[in-house]
């Protein structure tokens, strides 16, 4: 891994509002890459907005794919890495909550959100990939929202190479504060266990759906200390970097590095 510094956004999206939602990340896009983030990482279903009422009525297969080649322009033209959120309208069955990933060089994929929510699980259809992604001398993965409550879609991740765990989150749940302290019971574990920079945000206030999102950004280091974090009403944007020593430091511990030493003939119940 080399030095990364990411860029957090607590941001809030109207579900359906497509144009106005694009048109403030990439003022948020823009801002980050003047002060030369290498990504920026936005909440869940940023650029849709969240949304359980009938998304396949609401998004069309053709805006999805116009949605992505909107999300790679703005990655190459400002030269750094976006993961952005949307509903993803595949050719068959219904929506995936989906998750953009682009850099500099085009699309590296697209994440479809494997371990869906109960109210969620109504209206959209799981993904079946744990994948990670590389750009620009890091390699990391995605969870989005509810999944970070799943410590093996972590590890899954953490031996597939990642080294910095991105949690994009549209979690109507608490106030800011409470979801802040929510995120500090059981993120701190992913990084620790793990050996792993974990950064989390939130989207932000009442969308036309009802929902109301606390505003909250959390960041980790890999020994699960907290490297930056918000909690608010308002739409903001966290800066943090990330030290190559930290993540070499932690990793060359035997006694802070955990994932080497796993019994994996253990864990047969895990998957029986």
């Amino acid at each position: 891994m080399e030095d990364f510094l990411v860029a957090a956004v607590c941001m809030h999206s109207e579900p359906g509002e497509v144009e106005k939602n694009l048109e403030r990340m990439e003022s948020f896009v823009h801002e980050a890459a003047e002060r030369s983030a290498g990504a920026v990482l936005f909440p869940e279903l940023s650029i849709s907005g969240y949304t359980l009422k009938e998304p396949a009525r609401i998004y069309d297969l053709a805006r999805s794919g116009w949605i992505v080649e909107k999300i790679v322009r703005m990655a190459r033209d400002a030269k750094l890495t976006i993961m952005a959120g949307m509903v993803e309208i595949l050719q068959e069955g219904r929506p995936c909550i989906a998750h953009v990933v682009a850099g500099p060089g085009g699309l590296l994929g697209v994440y479809r959100k494997t371990h869906l929510s109960p109210p969620e699980k109504e209206k959209y259809k799981e993904g079946d990939s744990l994948d990670v992604y590389h750009e620009d001398g890091v390699t990391f993965g995605l969870e989005l929202c509810y999944e970070s409550h799943f410590p093996e879609i972590s590890t899954v991740l953490s031996l597939k190479g990642a080294e910095v765990l991105f949690m994009p989150h549209a979690s109507p749940r608490g106030n800011p504060e409470e979801k802040l302290k929510s995120w500090l019971r059981h993120l701190p574990g992913r990084a620790f266990d793990n050996g792993v920079f974990v950064l989390a945000c939130n989207q932000v206030g009442k969308t036309s759906e009802g929902f109301v999102f606390p505003g909250a950004i959390l960041a980790l280091d890999p020994q699960g200390w907290v490297l930056g974090s918000y909690a608010g009403n308002e739409e903001t944007m966290v800066f943090v970097g990330l030290k190559a020593e930290v993540l070499q430091e932690t990793r060359a511990r035997r006694m802070k590095y955990f994932i080497p030493h796993r019994r994996k003939d253990l864990y047969k119940d895990l998957v029986s």
